[in-house]
């Protein structure tokens, strides 16, 4: 008995011993890099473009928003100032078509905040495309095993010399830049 069990830790201990001695002789270099994928959104140039059409977009719908809510407001001011004078009859009539007016504002508000949403989100998407192209090319390139995300929770700690969230950045711009090189002149028409 005491000798299977000598058998047994001495195997255990001669193959990890074997194990360890693969390993060392096997030593995998692993290069990582970090990528700030928020600063690539906010930093690039489509980033910026994108912002500002999406802040664009947002102005538009909420001008229209402002208008049916002032339109609301003065029919409120109407009723209350005519409520006195006017009959049954003709004040149900107001307050229905105030609140159709409500109900259309409702609406409004919340298409528009659909619209918005699904604008960001088709443009953070394009952004995030091309950005992730740039990244596997700089994988590539540099020889890099893993590039993580800088995300919130998810890196913990990180030498600042494996980030290479402004290459990428540079190189979504040369993206641009290239593209509109690329892009032939338009000539006028003779009509």
């Amino acid at each position: 008995m005491k000798k299977n069990l000598f058998f047994c830790v001495a195997g255990l201990f001669l193959s990890f011993a074997i194990l360890l001695s693969i390993s060392n002789a096997e030593e995998v270099k692993i290069k990582l890099a970090i990528v700030d994928l928020y600063r690539v959104i906010n930093e690039s140039e489509p980033g910026k473009k994108a912002k500002s059409e999406l802040e664009s977009l947002i102005r538009s719908k909420q001008s229209a928003i402002e208008e049916k809510g002032k339109n609301i407001e003065a029919l409120k001011a109407d009723i209350d100032k005519q409520s006195a004078v006017i009959t049954a009859e003709a004040k149900k009539a107001k307050e229905e078509e105030l609140e159709r007016l409500i109900k259309d504002y409702q609406r409004l508000v919340s298409d528009s905040q659909s619209e918005v949403r699904k604008k960001e989100s088709e443009l953070t998407n394009e952004i995030l495309k091309q950005a992730r192209e740039v990244i596997n090319k700089i994988a590539k390139e540099g020889g890099y095993s893993l590039v993580l995300e800088k995300a919130d929770g998810l890196v913990l700690y990180y030498t600042n010399t494996l980030e290479i969230t402004d290459k990428v950045i540079k190189r979504v711009n040369e993206i641009k830049s290239e593209t509109k090189k690329a892009e032939p002149k338009s000539k006028p028409s003779k009509n």
